[in-house]
């Protein structure tokens, strides 16, 4: 399978990935833990199908140490015991602003008191901030069917 496009050889997706994914540096400066940054791209990432992000965040987790038990479980986060109370917060806010299209109402205030209680403001932005990033991300893969499986962590840098 290949890509319908590659944004590496087409000038303006290069440029417009490249900006995209200086907000990506800029989100490793917060104080939001690496692990609940990443248990939220995955999270994501698998509502909206996206093979290719996927792929590459389990990985990347996995190489930073996280346990392929929290892995397995990020879907079915609500039932499983392995995770925070922050970190739920944040999965929730996660599934809540990747679907605005299921909800009238978008993110429901309840979900956005309860990841106040763990995050203070830098982290809520940045929380925000790494939800439409990597919405973002997600859309442009699904868009171009960019095949998952062959990524090795850390290759995108």
């Amino acid at each position: 399978m290949e890509a319908r496009l590659n944004v590496f050889a087409s000038p303006f997706a290069a440029k417009f990935v490249k900006h995209i994914n200086a907000a990506g540096q800029l989100l490793s400066q917060t104080s939001l833990p690496a692990s609940t940054q990443e248990l939220v791209k995955i999270r994501a990432s698998q509502i909206n199908g996206c093979a290719f992000c996927t792929d590459m965040h389990t990985k990347d987790a996995t190489a930073a140490g996280e346990t392929q038990t929290r892995l397995n479980l990020v879907a079915t986060w609500r039932e499983a015991t392995v995770f925070t109370e922050a970190e739920r917060a944040a999965l929730e806010l996660a599934e809540q602003g990747t679907r605005i299209a299921d909800a009238a109402g978008g993110v429901t205030d309840d979900a956005w008191a309860n990841a106040a209680k763990h995050y203070d403001d830098e982290q809520l932005s940045a929380l925000v901030a790494i939800i439409a990033l990597i919405n973002t991300y997600n859309r442009l893969n699904v868009i171009i069917q960019q095949p998952a499986g062959d990524y090795q962590p850390g290759q995108l840098g």
